[in-house]
């Protein structure tokens, strides 16, 4: 792994003076972008491959790229099953190596989350444990609806409960993520640098080995029935 990753440069120095207002806006609002019939069949298969394998308690590794963090989390929590999901075709095709067999508790599968969230709030599945592992910070000031805590979306991705994590080599990434968590549920929110034991990511190991500050927001949120305007589709 070469250590070579640029640090993130922004002109944006501290949490968006628009973040609470846009949030707001997302709570009193319904976010109806039709669900694909792509995604939905993607969905199915999961959903279907879960059950087979006893519908365990399910971790999804939302954005999971070429699904390293997916096995390691597999393999971490052998009594769970995990979910990764990434957009990317080529991601999703890669054929990422592991030192042993792989583990049998996981799938990957190819999928929009905005779709996939919202799926899953409406069949009423809720998460044990989700995990946004350095998702595209889009650090330009005027790109704060494209981070995942600025989008319509984020107030599903709330109600779907569990241990919800996110980390990022952008300070100020995760401490929007902590305030847009702490304004949807009034809970307190640990955010702080983080030094993995053991890297799960390639990004996370491009980062810590370019010498990048890692950090981490994480949540115990507490479990929620879906109401019209979260799982409206």
């Amino acid at each position: 792994m070469h250590a070579n990753s640029y640090q993130i440069f922004s002109r944006q120095t501290e949490v968006h003076a628009q973040l609470k207002t846009l949030l707001a806006r997302h709570v009193a609002s319904v976010f109806q972008k039709p669900v694909t019939a792509y995604n939905r069949a993607a969905f199915e298969h999961s959903i279907a491959s879960w059950q087979a394998a006893g519908a365990q308690p399910l971790i999804l590794d939302a954005g999971c790229g070429v699904g390293l963090s997916t096995m390691h989390l597999a393999a971490q929590f052998p009594d769970h099953f995990v979910i990764g999901v990434d957009q990317s075709a080529d991601r999703n095709a890669r054929n990422t190596l592991w030192p042993d067999a792989p583990p049998a508790n996981f799938i990957r599968i190819r999928a929009d989350l905005v779709d996939y969230w919202r799926l899953l709030l409406e069949s009423g599945i809720r998460l044990e444990r989700h995990y946004l592992l350095y998702p595209n910070p889009w650090p330009k000031i005027g790109h704060l609806a494209r981070r995942w805590h600025g989008h319509p979306v984020f107030p599903t991705i709330v109600a779907l409960g569990g241990t919800l994590e996110c980390r990022s080599n952008w300070r100020i990434y995760t401490e929007e993520f902590a305030a847009a968590l702490l304004q949807l549920t009034q809970q307190t929110v640990a955010c702080a640098a983080y030094v993995p034991e053991q890297t799960i990511t390639p990004f996370e190991q491009k980062y810590q080995a370019s010498g990048h500050a890692l950090w981490r927001c994480r949540i115990q949120l507490a479990r929620s029935e879906p109401g019209p305007r979260q799982a409206a589709i």
